[in-house]
């Protein structure tokens, strides 16, 4: 796979991608949440939804303009050809002139050859544009989706948002590329014959006419039924490449526990739903064109037999008869071409409205435009150094569960240069504390101030830029080590790399890789161990060189030995550099300048270690546990001493 690279903003199309993405991000949430946008069939249900791609059309005037006489011009030559057919019939066979027989021949073929080169432009014309605007939306819709808060996430299925990425974008570059040109052309060609049988035979025109709205019946009666099916397709299929993304995903804890079976049959019922959503799609978008070409060819039957007797009769010649057959087909063409190519709008439309919707996601977190006087100071000032943090009154709920208080009225102070360790049980709010931090989330009631400004009134970008956080659970990309380790420093040299690996005791075994740093460390860093990755991930935070640092339980998943080197190298990070810890083996933070014991939600104790063991009980349940004997605990408080 390749390596994840930005999308460039100087680029020659980024520009109406972002402007797109900017107006549709401006229009009014969508209040019913974000899981109707999985779970619930959007307000809009008519074609008229496809309007919406206009705003990615609109860039590319002069190419739709182009397309646009190209397809004039190719459907007035086509329709020029019935007036051929009728000179060839009437001066070449019926009056048997060899010369006007060769003239008509010679001027049928220079039409031909024309329609052929205008047939070659409307085509490169029109599927350039299909391909630049899939292009253009699909970098719309992932520059949005990158910019949407967390809470999106765990209500929408990563699947569901790749397959509006990649399959909803194709469908409508299909569309855009061929459906809808073929559709304009066969509307133009059915507008031209109409006109040109009406001059040709009035009386047989009539009979078109009233076959016209039998024949258009049909359309109108499935075409509504074939959109359903289309968007229940499209999200059957989300929901195939989701399940197997997952699987895929956690394949060792599929094959650890031997469930390879049970998966394999419950992707085949997932694969199977698809295929019968897409079947009775198929079966009503069979019926719906096999009913108009029996209507429309019935009622060429009933041309010719009504012409045929008027021929017969002198009433009309024979290549008046032809040319009037040729434009019935040309009609009957293009009413078969537009009923077909509607079933396809249909389900553009679905695919539409899935992408619409997604663009229309308004982020819960705004973020301040960059403003030199709110922006995070790059040295803090002496008000600064009294307090770099601060919780005030805090409460937040997660969105997924808003009856649960993750924080209750918390109030934190830390300052410059401290290191702050936070324990507790697990759902304690230790995790949360960090995402607040890092405004992935605005708590409900109180206000988190960030060198005495409220991270409201801040730049998010500018604000997290003075943050590095090292997780339990370290997340590498599909890329070499150059790129995982620069990933929050992307201008740093190749020195600068190499020392911030140094420093995490990474170098040797990065050095040991079959191409060292340009190694490729596989799907989530599979390739590498669970040591191994975390750090890297602190290579990474140590070459950021943060104001402040959060550590997860950072040397988690680190041997004894890995662990003691890393702990030195974060000690040396840790100097005159503020720091929260998050720690659940007590033995980790007994050096840390201040501990928090935090039990739902709020803090109950704060001090050292020493001074924890005495006054908060649940600190002290905490120690006993994992040192087993009050004896044990005396020895490790002594020895941090």
């Amino acid at each position: 796979m390749n390596t994840p690279v930005p999308v460039d903003s100087a680029s020659d199309h980024a520009t109406p991608a972002a402007t797109s993405a900017a107006r549709f991000d401006n229009n009014d949430h969508n209040e019913s949440g974000s899981e109707d946008l999985v779970s619930q069939e959007p307000p809009q249900k008519k074609l008229s939804v496809l309007l919406s791609l206009w705003q990615f059309m609109k860039p590319y005037k002069k190419t739709l303009i182009g397309a646009g006489i190209a397809l004039v011009i190719t459907a007035g030559i086509t329709l020029s050809i019935g007036q051929g057919v009728k000179h060839l019939i009437d001066d070449g066979f019926v009056a048997q002139s060899s010369q006007a027989l060769q003239q008509t021949v010679l001027v049928i073929l220079a039409l031909s050859l024309l329609m052929a080169a205008g047939t070659f432009v409307r085509f490169y014309l029109v599927s350039w544009l299909g391909e630049r605007v899939s292009a253009d939306l699909r970098k719309a819709v992932f520059n949005h989706v990158v910019t949407l808060h967390p809470s999106f996430f765990e209500t929408n299925r990563s699947g569901e948002i790749m397959s509006r990425l990649t399959t909803d974008t194709t469908l409508l570059q299909t569309i855009i590329g061929s459906s809808f040109s073929m559709a304009l052309r066969s509307a133009l060609t059915f507008v031209g014959a109409l006109v040109l049988l009406l001059a040709t035979n009035l009386k047989l025109s009539l009979i078109v006419l009233i076959s016209v709205p039998l024949v258009l019946m049909p359309i109108l009666l499935y075409g509504r039924r074939v959109r359903k099916l289309s968007k229940k397709s499209q999200d059957s299929i989300a929901d195939v490449g989701s399940y197997a993304g997952e699987i895929i995903q956690h394949i060792k804890t599929v094959q650890s526990y031997t469930r390879e079976q049970h998966e394999q049959q419950a992707f085949g019922q997932e694969v199977e739903t698809a295929f019968g959503i897409a079947r009775r799609r198929v079966w009503q978008r069979a019926f719906l064109i096999a009913s108009v070409i029996l209507m429309v060819f019935g009622a060429i039957t009933g041309l010719l037999w009504v012409g045929g007797n008027d021929m017969l009769a002198g009433k009309m010649t024979g290549g008046e008869l032809g040319a009037f057959v040729f434009y019935a087909i040309m009609m009957a063409s293009a009413v078969a071409t537009i009923s077909e190519v509607y079933g396809e709008l249909q389900r553009a439309s679905g695919a539409t409205e899935r992408l619409i919707n997604l663009l229309n996601e308004r982020s819960e977190i705004i973020s301040k435009t960059p403003d030199p006087v709110r922006s995070v100071h790059t040295t803090p000032t002496a008000a600064d150094t009294t307090s770099l943090v601060h919780f005030d009154k805090v409460n937040f709920s997660y969105p997924a569960r808003p009856d649960i208080k993750a924080i209750d009225s918390l109030t934190l102070d830390i300052r410059e240069g401290e290191s702050l360790a936070l324990v507790g049980p697990s759902g304690a709010g230790k995790s949360t504390l960090f995402e607040l931090l890092q405004r992935f989330y605005d708590p409900q009631l109180g206000e988190i101030s960030f060198e005495g400004i409220n991270l409201r009134q801040l730049e998010t970008q500018a604000l997290r830029q003075q943050m590095a956080v090292v997780p339990q659970q370290p997340a590498l990309f599909t890329a070499d080590v150059w790129y995982n380790i620069r990933y929050g420093k992307p201008d740093a040299t190749d020195e600068e790399v190499i020392a911030a690996a140094k420093a995490a005791h990474a170098h040797e075994f990065i050095s040991a890789l079959p191409e060292g740093y340009a190694s490729h460390l596989g799907e989530q860093g599979t390739r590498l161990s669970g040591g191994q990755k975390q750090r890297i991930a602190i290579a990474r935070a140590i070459l950021k060189d943060p104001k402040l640092l959060l550590l997860d339980e950072a040397t988690s998943a680190l041997d004894a030995e890995s662990e003691y080197h890393v702990q030195q190298a974060l000690e040396e990070l840790m100097k005159n550099r503020t720091t929260i810890i998050i720690a659940h083996r007590l033995a980790t933070i007994l050096h840390a300048d201040s501990i928090a014991v935090l039990e739902n939600g709020r803090i109950c104790a704060r001090g050292s270690h020493q001074t924890l063991l005495q006054s908060s009980e649940l600190y002290r349940r905490l120690a006993n546990l994992q040192f087993q004997q009050p004896d044990s605990i005396q020895a490790v408080s002594s020895s941090s001493s």
